[in-house]
């Protein structure tokens, strides 16, 4: 049977482009996912940033991602932009006919469900054990949800979830190396909750360098300048700022293992997936979705603390490389995730 073709609104966050020049998460699974259904020959339109870069339509919602406004960098304006930038998304959707809108944006769209004229799937890119997403999302518990890890819900489980479809990558885009280097990695942003001093120590512990791939938010400043940089030595400890892709894959292929010591319930940890795709295997703490994605013994280690991570470095040697990549293959592919989603739109839709 053929499958209609839909009409679909991605609706993205806008402080990054889509997809990132260097650090974003989720701007670059929004970016997979929507060139991913515009090959299926979905008719889409990408709602983002106006120095985005996409084969479906684009909607600039303002003619730049929110970071790269001198604005952006005050942490009230940057507050208040992301509200000056839902109302234009809104005026948009009320004004063009979509079949399905995907919500990428969380909570902020939320409330103008009603005033919408198609129905909306909303993907939970954060964590729902903060206070205030506790509350949001509390008054609009029927909205349907999409959740990334089935961790995720646990926070929430009156929530109406939907469905879970785990991120997905171009595995293609990310070289397999089968002989790494003599260093550790970490990857992702300079923050508490990523786990750099974590890190660190696990590195000192067993005596092996680390270089470090991150971006500094501005909330983030005082955090790395206060606690991290004093242990920052060039020599052991390295800094090389954030990366761009190929900086991600030269970093991720060549090292021991990532570590992604995380001190917060990760909804999910895209960064570990691209590791496993380059072959590499990842040291995590057990925090949130953790367990769905590194399977321990196989693809990995899952430790308690940077003591048992250190310690656990020493196995690294009986982790197959190629397991680590064929997991990624097999599990979180751009494909897979597509998949998962065209299921869901269709079943909101009430089509098969």
């Amino acid at each position: 049977m053929i499958k209609k073709v839909l009409k679909i609104a991605q609706v993205a966050p806008l402080e990054e482009s889509v997809p990132p020049i260097k650090y974003g998460g989720t701007e670059l699974v929004i970016s997979n996912l929507t060139e991913e259904l515009v090959h299926r020959g979905h008719h889409v339109t990408l709602l983002a940033a106006g120095d985005s870069k996409t084969r479906a339509t684009l909607l600039p919602v303002f003619k730049k991602s929110i970071r790269q406004e001198p604005d952006g960098q005050d942490l009230d304006k940057r507050n208040a932009l992301k509200f000056i930038g839902v109302a234009r998304v809104v005026d948009y959707l009320q004004k063009n006919h979509f079949d399905i809108i995907h919500n990428h944006l969380g909570w902020r769209l939320l409330p103008f469900s009603d005033s919408l004229p198609a129905p909306i799937v909303t993907t939970l890119h954060g964590p729902l054990d903060i206070g205030y997403q506790r509350f949001v999302y509390g008054q609009y518990p029927a909205a349907a949800y999409v959740t990334i890890s089935k961790s995720q819900r646990r926070a929430m489980p009156h929530l109406n979830f939907v469905g879970t479809v785990y991120n997905g990558i171009d595995v293609a885009a990310f070289d397999f190396s089968a002989k790494p280097g003599r260093y550790l990695a970490f990857l992702g942003r300079m923050s508490p909750e990523k786990g750099p001093i974590e890190a660190i120590m696990a590195a000192k512990k067993a005596k092996l360098p680390l270089i470090m791939a991150a971006k500094i938010d501005v909330v983030d400043k005082p955090y790395f300048a206060q606690r991290v940089k004093p242990l920052i030595d060039g020599k052991q400890i390295k800094f090389i700022g954030e990366v761009n892709h190929q900086g991600k894959v030269k970093l991720l292929k060549n090292a021991l293992a990532l570590l992604a010591l995380i001190q917060w319930e990760e909804p999910f940890g895209l960064f570990m997936v691209e590791a496993l795709a380059c072959g590499t295997p990842v040291i995590a703490t057990r925090r949130g979705s953790v367990s769905e994605i590194i399977q321990a013994g196989k693809t990995g280690f899952i430790v308690k603390d940077y003591r048992e991570a250190a310690s656990t470095i020493k196995k690294i040697g009986q982790i197959n490389r190629r397991i680590c990549r064929l997991t990624a293959e097999k599990r979180f592919t751009t494909e897979i995730m597509a998949d998962g989603y065209e299921k869901i739109y269709r079943r909101r839709l009430g089509r098969k």
